[in-house]
């Protein structure tokens, strides 16, 4: 004879009656002011990727050697790293 199936759990009845009044009565979500404020990072995006002089345009971080033109190296600290392949060229002193 197979073993009996186990029941499952009974469920929890969500009260939606109660959550409404809280939710319509409530504020909007507050901004903070002052020291501390939150700071909003700029989104760098492609225009971090050239530098425009005048009529020029020039690129301000170097290719990837292996992937060709269109992969960007990330800038570190000591180092140029490619997200693509892997690729890293450590800066000179």
């Amino acid at each position: 004879m197979p073993p009996a199936p186990k029941a499952a759990p009974p469920k929890k009845e969500e009260s939606t009656a109660a959550a409404a009044p809280s939710e319509a009565g409530a504020p909007a979500k507050k901004v903070e002011k002052g020291k501390h404020a939150k700071k909003h990072k700029e989104e760098k995006g492609v225009k971090a990727m050239y530098k425009v002089e005048g009529d020029k345009i020039s690129r301000s971080r170097p290719t990837c050697e292996r992937c060709g033109p269109g992969y960007f190296m990330a800038d570190h600290h000591s180092r140029y790293t490619c997200g693509h392949c892997g690729f890293t060229r450590y800066k000179q002193k």
